[in-house]
């Protein structure tokens, strides 16, 4: 965790959340620095985030990998720096933020496969004369509908 806070608090909180690294009374510089170091060590499919919502974090969340803002009292420069922007100031709503784009990210792998599959099948019927035109452009416009009712599902919040 990366904080201007007192040391004292920027502890305390680490410890809530079960954190190994707390770095405190950082000033901005000093954030991007930290983040620096940490793209130096990090595993080649590793991925740096930053949750912030001040103007003094605007610097790390434009470096970071993934920046996200808390945009509730956010400031407009932490907002415009950052990737996402969560619209109220809750931490909690982060982790629900990744749960939507697994799954939507589930949901588009499964179009993309469903429709390269069929639209596969209609060409090898087509080549070998079994399926005539008419029957390829039914099949891609009955992909392009199951696909967008499967897309559907990503509007479905409630579960997660």
């Amino acid at each position: 965790m990366l904080t201007g806070d007192l040391e004292a608090v920027g502890n305390k909180i680490g410890r809530q959340l079960g954190l190994d690294e707390v770095y405190s009374e950082l000033l901005p510089a000093d954030k991007v620095d930290k983040i620096e170091s940490l793209e130096m060590k990090k595993s080649p499919k590793g991925k740096i985030v930053f949750v912030g919502d001040g103007i003094n974090d605007a610097p790390v969340l434009a470096r970071a990998d993934i920046g996200i803002a808390m945009g509730g009292l956010g400031s407009d420069a932490a907002i415009e720096a950052a990737d996402i922007v969560i619209m109220t100031d809750e931490p909690s709503k982060v982790a629900s933020a990744i749960r939507i784009a697994r799954r939507t990210q589930g949901i588009v792998y499964q179009n993309v496969v469903f429709a390269l599959g069929i639209k596969a099948i209609f060409l090898v019927l087509g080549a070998l004369g079994i399926a005539s035109m008419w029957e390829a452009v039914f099949g891609d416009m009955g992909v392009a509908l199951i696909a967008i009712f499967n897309s559907i599902r990503a509007i479905n919040t409630k579960n997660l």
